[in-house]
């Protein structure tokens, strides 16, 4: 039986104490506290809205999440993939990243609201809640987004999360706020600080970083071949978020209100959960991005390190989380009956998610960002087409184990997809 040294070969003792490794430590502390916020804000929103609005709030969020990842126009990731291999390619990027960042996010404001009002008309949200979460993902945050990327491409991975946590954090606790008061309409309240703290964190960026966006005068629009370029890596933004995020949207077009509150909650426990793998992710991109094309031993050793790495948290994650199931229904109180075993079903598709992940940077660092993009594509057709055939003869649990075909169904497809590349390349 093959020893894990072997699998991975001689050097793993190097490679588990090198750059990526030590990188992914202290990543990994700042995204502990990157969970703790995430999980005190699905705490004090769920709790404050009860699963009827929270249902309505995630499939709200969510749509504004998915439009809002193409509101750069894949300009962060090119200021990443850039930047990584020089940092003198900042300015050039950032020149036309700013301004087509405005433009794309205006429009995107403009259809998400039209989107909003046909798609999501059934749960009754006022259009000024719409704004304001809508609002802040296609503008706000993907303008905010730049400067945060920056510092990830320079490899200060932990700095660049903390900068990412900031205004997740200022939302956490205008959440807390708003529970205290318990207003009659706290949704409403809640939206409205939920744009004040994007806001506030643009200007916390300017002060911290005082050339964060340039210069006006340095803006310009991209030209063809640079927009083409961005283009496939913005696709690659949309489709990586769709999965993620289609389901909640799905969830309540198909489920009571009531229930699609208990999934939404599920779900974001089960996201928030993987926050390690982005960890690692993250610390390993910039040397990613640095050996794509490459077919060397310490590619290939890397990449096996990453597998191995992710499978292994996938499966103890899975098995902590369905042990765990009732303790987190119970801190999310007596509203939430049943999603306990909510929470359990999706544990089928938590190793799915984490190796989806990982398979997704893998190819997007390989510049084939197309390649990417339609394995993601074909897992949101899945999950479609699986949740509109299971939700009649399973109901609620339909949407988890639509879920989980999806997630499993990706993996399957990027490592053929992998695989062909490296078979073509040789």
């Amino acid at each position: 039986m093959l020893k894990v040294e072997q699998l991975l070969g001689k050097p793993l003792r190097k490679l588990l104490n090198g750059p990526i490794a030590r990188a992914t430590i202290r990543t990994s502390f700042v995204l502990g506290l990157r969970l703790l916020v995430q999980a005190g804000t699905l705490l004090l929103v769920a709790r404050m809205l009860g699963p009827s609005d929270y249902g309505a709030f995630a499939a709200i969020a969510a749509l504004a999440v998915l439009m809002g990842t193409f509101a750069t126009c894949g300009t962060h990731l090119v200021l990443l993939a850039e930047v990584s291999k020089s940092p003198d390619q900042r300015q050039p990027v950032l020149a036309y990243a700013v301004p087509i960042t405005l433009i794309s996010g205006s429009v995107l404001f403009l259809l998400y609201l039209a989107t909003g009002q046909f798609w999501l008309a059934s749960t009754s949200v006022p259009l000024q809640v719409m704004a304001c979460i809508g609002l802040t993902e296609t503008l706000l945050l993907p303008l905010y987004l730049l400067p945060a990327t920056e510092e990830l491409a320079l490899e200060k991975t932990a700095r660049s999360q903390l900068l990412v946590i900031f205004p997740l954090a200022l939302r956490m606790a205008v959440a807390g706020i708003v529970m205290l008061q318990a207003p009659a309409q706290p949704l409403a309240l809640f939206a409205w600080l939920y744009l004040a703290t994007a806001l506030l964190a643009l200007v916390c960026m300017k002060v911290y970083k005082n050339d964060a966006w340039l210069q006006p005068k340095h803006w310009k629009l991209p030209n063809r071949v640079q927009l083409k370029h961005s283009i496939g890596y913005a696709t690659l933004s949309l489709t990586a978020a769709g999965p993620s995020e289609l389901d909640k949207m799905l969830a309540v077009k198909l489920l009571p209100l009531g229930v699609s509150g208990l999934y939404a909650a599920a779900s974001r426990v089960i996201g928030a959960a993987t926050l390690p793998v982005t960890a690692l992710l993250l610390s390993a991109l910039p040397r990613l991005f640095r050996q794509a094309g490459e077919h060397s031993a310490q590619s290939q050793r890397l990449n096996r390190w990453i597998y191995l790495s992710v499978l292994i948290y996938g499966m103890a994650l899975a098995s902590l989380l369905w042990f765990a199931a009732p303790a987190v229904q119970w801190l999310f109180g007596s509203q939430y009956q049943g999603m306990g075993d909510m929470l359990r079903w999706l544990c089928i598709a938590v190793p799915g998610l984490v190796l989806r992940l990982t398979v997704a940077s893998i190819l997007m660092t390989q510049d084939k960002p197309w390649l990417r993009a339609g394995f993601e594509v074909f897992g949101m057709a899945t999950l479609a087409i699986a949740a509109f055939a299971l939700y009649p003869q399973f109901g609620a649990k339909g949407m988890a184990l639509a879920l989980a075909a999806s997630e499993w169904g990706m993996v399957l497809a990027g490592v053929a997809f992998i695989r062909f590349k490296h078979q073509v390349s040789y």
